[in-house]
């Protein structure tokens, strides 16, 4: 088994569970929290798959501190920034931080597209302004944007930049990031694209972040697993399992709509409720029913 980044492992971006009426839904994240320490796995809050864009600040920072309460050290507590107004952005940074997060996770301001200078001088800015490590986010099915590998090596050597978590689908441009920094011990890399978890874990990677690691959260810790001692087998087994129970929520949908078929899922195992952040909305009942007839076969 080889040495491993102090960052490493499963990260899975966490769903916001909410109530009716809007409110961070504490006992719920207290819950999942708890399932995922059973597995030594961490949590990415306010993510993608989160509902990042949609989270208000006040309630980042109790989602936060429900989580570090629940997690009581077990695990880490990654809290994703995403918004345009960049002091608004760093205002709220500081915020959860102050409420307990271990790693700030930034995407991209995405409202213009950013030159790879204006990108170096925005997570520079903010890596100097934290008080804890900063993670870069890249995500270009929200953002519109690539961070390019030339601006992730220099930002890498950033005493304050401490990884990169790379959601984009791109095999070639992950074989060269892990060329540059699979071998550093301070400068993690984590696939955030799930279904390239064992290729990744394969050349060298410190972790993945897989959404289905809501509910299956074993799953892709046994993966993991595999996929860092080497055991290519079994890593590709539950890769292939993965990724076919990963359309279960996403087949015919958009995004946004996975991500409510997604708490479908998580209220069937009893984490939370189904409830959703403005603009996003609840399903409609045919693919609620869907998604749950092909959701019992695998929970």
């Amino acid at each position: 088994m080889r040495k491993l980044n102090k960052y490493h492992g499963v990260v899975v971006p966490m769903v916001t569970p909410v109530t009716k009426e809007g409110d961070i839904d504490v006992k719920a994240v207290e819950r999942i929290i708890d399932n995922f320490a059973k597995y030594n796995v961490s949590a990415l809050l306010m993510g993608t798959t989160g509902e990042g864009n949609s989270v208000a600040v006040e309630q980042g920072v109790k989602m936060i501190e429900a989580a570090v309460k629940a997690a009581a050290g077990r695990i880490t507590i990654y809290a994703g920034l995403a918004g345009n107004c960049v002091s608004e952005q760093m205002e709220a940074a500081k915020k959860f931080v102050a409420a307990g997060a271990d790693v700030i996770a930034a995407t991209l301001p995405c409202y213009y597209a950013l030159t790879p200078e204006q990108m170096m001088k925005y997570y520079t800015d903010l890596a100097d302004a934290l008080t804890i490590p900063l993670m870069l986010y890249n995500i270009t099915i929200t953002t519109h944007m690539s961070i390019p590998v030339d601006v992730i090596e220099k930002l890498s050597h950033h005493p304050n930049i401490v990884g990169l978590k790379d959601s984009e689908d791109n095999q070639e441009r992950m074989e060269e990031i892990l060329r540059l920094v699979a071998d550093r011990d301070d400068f993690a890399y984590f696939c955030g694209c799930a279904a390239n978890s064992a290729k990744a874990l394969s050349l060298g990677a410190d972790g993945i972040v897989p959404s289905v690691g809501n509910y299956l959260p074993k799953m892709y810790a046994d993966l993991f697993d595999a996929g860092v001692k080497g055991d290519t087998a079994t890593a590709e087994d539950l890769q292939q399992k993965t990724i076919e129970i990963g359309k279960i929520n996403t087949a015919g949908l958009t995004l946004g709509q996975s991500l409510a078929g997604l708490k479908v899922i998580m209220k069937m195992v009893g984490l939370c409720d189904t409830f959703m952040l403005p603009p996003l909305t609840e399903l409609d009942d045919d693919t609620v029913k869907r998604i749950q007839e092909q959701a019992k076969e695998v929970i």
